[in-house]
């Protein structure tokens, strides 16, 4: 079980990751391009939309950890996993160099 944070800790990792937002690139979802991710995979430190954020867990914790980016307690790992990441672009540029079109089922539509 985690252990719990103070509120200000709380606020400073909030904080924190509303700036890491503000990078080019991180405004919109790393998987579909919505606007305003509010989630995130910190384990691939990219920014998920909702939709996206579902789909990562459905995937499982070996391949995405995901967490709400306000309703969620972060921990300075995981903060720095995000700010070491480069940030959506570069995560994507890595995992799908030639920008291959991500297929959805019918159920993720």
């Amino acid at each position: 079980m985690s252990e719990r944070q103070s509120k200000a800790v709380q606020d400073r990792n909030e904080r924190t990751l509303n700036e890491l937002l503000k990078n080019p690139g991180n405004d919109a979802c790393a998987d579909c391009g919505a606007r305003n991710p509010r989630w995130a995979s910190f384990s691939l430190g990219v920014f998920l939309c909702i939709r996206c954020a579902g789909i990562h867990r459905k995937m499982g914790t070996h391949i995405s950890k995901v967490k709400s980016i306000t309703m969620d307690q972060w921990n300075a790992e995981q903060i720095d996993i995000m700010r070491r990441s480069g940030g959506n672009s570069i995560v994507n540029s890595r995992i799908n160099p030639n920008n291959q079109p991500r297929p959805l089922t019918d159920d993720e539509e």
